[in-house]
């Protein structure tokens, strides 16, 4: 049996600062670095001691910062992967959201959405998005580990489920699993008939608990 756990960073300055993510290099704020404790605890409980685990991440600050809150309490290096990033927001990163408003241009509800143009230079489109995730995600299968914890953002998880049920990159033009921040998704393949589950979409409630305590 295999199981990933994809982790969606907390809280990160671009958040409370209104401003376009993307590539642009944020950092946790302290109540997303509290959070990524609380990740580390949740998944810690999960995975039986002594159980093999790997650990991925996305290779900007954010991502790094949250994957370092596991890697203390696994034991194991993350593995920086750039095609795990979020979507490049292109010359929007870092600017104020208000700014890529006016400039957005939204994808038809029909037609050609995959390679849509948004309207700002520089900025991935959907199939350049999907087919780097994808290429992450066949690495990361083709390791013979039965617990693996992959660290990426939210617009990514998408194409991470995407990938893991096996929907042709042709088909996620329209697809989109909207996730909280600080979010765990728990994905499994069994052993017998080999169905890859989905058997947990962003769940986050690790974070409440925390708050409560």
């Amino acid at each position: 049996m295999r199981t990933i756990y994809a982790v969606t960073h907390p809280e990160a300055t671009h958040h409370v600062e209104g401003v376009v993510g993307g590539w642009h290099d944020s950092q946790l704020t302290p109540a997303g670095l509290s959070a990524a404790a609380s990740i580390a605890q949740a998944l810690r409980a999960q995975i039986p001691d002594g159980a093999d685990v790997e650990l991925f991440s996305s290779d900007l600050r954010r991502t790094r910062q949250t994957a370092e809150k596991l890697a203390e309490l696994f034991g194991v290096e993350p593995i920086l992967d750039r095609r795990l990033r979020e979507k490049s927001y292109g010359e929007a990163g870092g600017r104020p959201q208000a700014w890529l408003e006016q400039r957005f241009i939204p994808p038809p509800p029909a037609g050609e959405r995959l390679e849509h143009d948004e309207g700002v230079e520089g900025a991935e489109t959907k199939a350049a998005v999907a087919q780097r995730v994808y290429a992450a995600m066949d690495e990361i299968l083709q390791r013979p580990c039965e617990h693996q914890i992959i660290v990426t953002h939210g617009g990514s998880l998408t194409f991470v489920v995407a990938s893991w049920i096996k929907m042709p990159i042709k088909a996620v033009g329209h697809v989109a699993f909207r996730v909280r921040s600080g979010s765990i998704t728990t994905l499994r393949e069994d052993d017998f008939f080999h169905n890859r589950q989905v058997m947990s979409l962003g769940d986050t409630r690790h974070l409440d608990s925390a708050k409560a305590g």
